[in-house]
């Protein structure tokens, strides 16, 4: 059986990071976080998200 993806909007990832929402904007820009554009809005797979944090994390 096909499991469906997650999907977050940037807007959910900046309040879940407590971040401007023009931060996940540059990341998405800069290439550090991928994403799918659909219209106007940039939607981030939850697989993606998790690990663009695990490649963030400091030690």
């Amino acid at each position: 059986m096909k499991q469906e993806k997650e999907f977050y909007r940037a807007e959910d990832l900046a309040n879940k990071l407590d971040v401007n929402v023009m931060t996940i904007y540059r990341y998405i820009k800069a290439k550090r976080l991928k994403a799918y554009k659909i219209g106007k809005e940039f939607r981030i797979d939850k697989t993606e998200f998790n690990a663009f944090l695990k490649r963030n994390l400091t030690k």
